[in-house]
């Protein structure tokens, strides 16, 4: 089990470019200061134990062990109660980058600290030659 540490996050290159055209129409400012010290690799050579975009996580609330599936996605996509999360959300922006193992940690809107840990990656496009979505 890894803790994180603020600034430890990889990218794709493509995700990293997507995302930074993403801030450039909305500007949330937490999501700019990770994507400023966040290592970014070539998709191609991306490993298959890493949280990337439209990537289906297998998650363990750190504080009730209630189990859940979460998939990555575009604010567009974001269907939370069928488990399509915003990378926008403190949850989703909380979980990319991250590695099977790690836990993420983020807060409600209502300031209370929450956690997360990686337990599996089900699905991650660049795992399966998809260097597109």
């Amino acid at each position: 089990m890894h803790a994180l540490v603020h600034g430890e996050r990889t990218l794709t290159d493509i995700d990293y470019a997507r995302l930074s055209k993403l801030l450039n129409q909305q500007r949330p400012g937490h999501l700019a200061d990770w994507l400023e010290s966040a290592e970014v690799m070539s998709s191609r050579a991306a490993p298959s134990d890493l949280v990337t975009m439209n990537s289906r996580v297998e998650v363990v609330d750190v504080h009730t062990h209630h189990r859940q599936v979460l998939t990555i996605c575009y604010p567009g996509d974001a269907e939370p109660a069928a488990g399509l999360i915003s990378v926008l959300s403190p949850v989703g922006s909380s979980l990319l980058g991250l590695r099977t193992g790690d836990t993420a940690r983020w807060l409600t809107p209502h300031g209370e600290g929450c956690g997360a840990q990686i337990v599996a990656i089900q699905y991650q496009p660049e795992a399966t030659g998809d260097y597109t979505r």
